[in-house]
């Protein structure tokens, strides 16, 4: 582990297992090796001192040690890159920076639609789903041509879009199986069966304020 941190003041992560936002940031963090103290949060109950750290409400959110806050998953991650980046996955960021957009503007837009398509009857289920799919027809031919998004190895584009892919093939998971993207559903498994992915994917109880520090990874 590279941590740059003494224990007793380490970069404070507020998250939530299930987030794909938060899921992002801690593959990143993990795969850098930078120690942090993580803070599982109840969305029903968000701990006050996330809220006055980031009063938006939203994981993943980081605290470091000199009180500078930040709030995106993508400058969480590329904090944590900066630190430690044994593979150089920083070298592709400009060209995963468009993929990443895209990832996280239109197709997220759909993938909310379809998996809580109850609350958005103006249209049905494969409305949405068929409209995520443009997405998914671009990752196919990427991953035709390479094993990852970011090239021949598992990379930022990969670690920053993976997540939001796993939700969209759990919503009906027989449906993906069966789907006419074979490369995407094999770079998926992949990632689902990654060492890495298990390190961010611990479950940890909900932090309340006098809880003892939790070590990440």
């Amino acid at each position: 582990m590279n941590n740059r941190f003494t224990l007793d003041r380490l970069p404070i992560l507020y998250s939530f297992r299930r987030c794909p936002y938060a899921m992002r940031a801690r593959l990143v963090i993990a795969y850098a090796g930078i120690a942090v103290e993580l803070r599982e949060v109840q969305l029903k109950n968000k701990p006050q001192a996330m809220l006055e750290a980031s009063p938006k409400g939203t994981v993943p959110v980081l605290v470091l040690p000199s009180s500078e806050v930040i709030d995106e998953s993508l400058d969480i991650m590329s904090w944590a890159l900066g630190l430690n980046d044994p593979d150089h996955w920083l070298e592709t960021q400009s060209q995963a920076q468009s993929l990443i957009r895209r990832n996280d503007g239109e197709f997220k837009y759909y993938l909310d639609r379809y998996k809580y398509a109850d609350r958005y009857p103006e249209h049905p289920i494969e409305y949405y789903r068929t409209h995520g799919e443009l997405f998914l027809a671009e990752l196919e031919q990427r991953l035709e041509r390479n094993a990852c998004l970011s090239g021949p190895r598992f990379g930022l584009a990969d670690a920053a879009i993976a997540p939001f892919i796993r939700q969209f093939a759990a919503v009906d998971r027989d449906w993906f199986a069966s789907s006419a993207y074979p490369a995407l559903r094999g770079w998926l498994q992949n990632f689902l069966d990654s060492p890495l992915l298990a390190q961010a994917m611990h479950t940890y109880q909900p932090w309340s304020k006098n809880d003892e520090a939790v070590l990440f990874p």
